[in-house]
């Protein structure tokens, strides 16, 4: 990231967060910290079985241990900090950190939002072209798929916190919210901010609609492929593949779309922090308990794990 304006004075904001809630903040640090353990161990549990289970050997589950990676991290950018805040009288973070924890929240909720859109494809080839799915989605594009999601990820964070931090912040530097998000410290600037909230605007577009619109198009294709198919137990079957990735789509790109598809960050609101909960702590525990409670392959896979003899799993 470049330099920061000289001209900011701010060297350090203050996370107002739930400060509001008084005595009930301890009690927000036992659920949270709750979740943040579910969270950690369920996509741990996907990995490990995905690793372990030879039958899981394919692109799609390949995108899916990236994306349990991915959520874990993600996860670890912005939770272990809420916890700490939720236990101390003082809520600040320097100006170097809130410029940092804002990249790296940016950088894996992009590189999330093109893996998702990734698995999308994957869907569609294996539905669509079922014989030659495994001759498309061979190790070479998906790991070229994989690498494009986190550098396009991360290079659009890179862009939008230098769009940020380059603005002046010269008080106040209190920030309505339990983490660095955009709208939030852009409020904070001292100067006009409507260009570099348009480029925002855009930035948001890109990461969530066209990903979207490609994932739609994809469902497209692949609706048409299973009306096309004779019997109502494979027709069953085919959707069956898809319901866990369009349930994470629609949850994902919906609580997305309700914050950052907004052109101004005055439209921010105290009631952004509750939709800023169901994406920073509810989807990342969705996705995995989504895959593995309505995946059968995943189900099964994982009792045969859990029946695996020690001497086995060693080996």
């Amino acid at each position: 990231m470049r330099g920061f304006n000289s001209s900011t004075v701010v060297t350090h904001f203050v996370l107002v967060g739930f400060s509001s809630l008084g005595e009930l903040q301890l009690l927000l640090f036992v659920l949270f910290l709750l979740l943040y353990l579910t969270i950690l161990v369920a996509n741990v549990t996907i990995m490990a079985v995905i690793r372990v289970s030879r039958t899981l050997h394919s692109p799609m589950y390949g995108f899916l241990f990236i994306l349990s990676f991915s959520e874990s991290c993600y996860t670890l950018v912005i939770i272990p900090q809420l916890l700490a805040h939720l236990l101390s009288a003082t809520k600040t973070i320097s100006f170097v950190a809130c410029a940092t924890q804002l990249f790296f929240f940016l950088g894996f909720a992009c590189t999330n939002c093109f893996l998702i859109a990734v698995m999308g494809y994957d869907r569609y080839v294996a539905i669509c072209h079922p014989l030659r799915y495994l001759l498309i989605m061979n190790r070479r594009l998906g790991l070229g798929l994989v690498s494009l999601s986190g550098v396009t990820g991360f290079f659009i964070a890179l862009v939008a916190t230098n769009l940020i931090c380059d603005m002046p912040f010269c008080g106040p530097n209190r920030v309505n919210h339990y983490f660095c998000d955009m709208a939030p410290v852009i409020k904070l600037a001292c100067t006009d901010t409507q260009v570099k909230e348009l480029a925002l605007f855009s930035l948001s577009i890109l990461v969530i609609m066209v990903p979207f619109l490609l994932i739609l198009i994809s469902y497209g294709f692949i609706v048409n492929t299973i009306l096309k198919i004779p019997s109502a137990e494979g027709k069953r079957k085919a959707f069956a593949t898809c319901v866990s990735h369009l349930t994470v789509v629609f949850v994902h790109y919906g609580c997305a779309s309700i914050i950052y598809l907004r052109p101004k960050s005055k439209s921010a609101s105290d009631k952004d922090q509750l939709v800023a909960v169901s994406y920073t702590v509810v989807t990342p525990l969705l996705n995995p308990l989504v895959y593995s409670l309505r995946n059968q392959e995943v189900k099964s896979a994982l009792r045969r794990v859990m029946t695996m003899p020690k001497a086995t799993k060693m080996s």
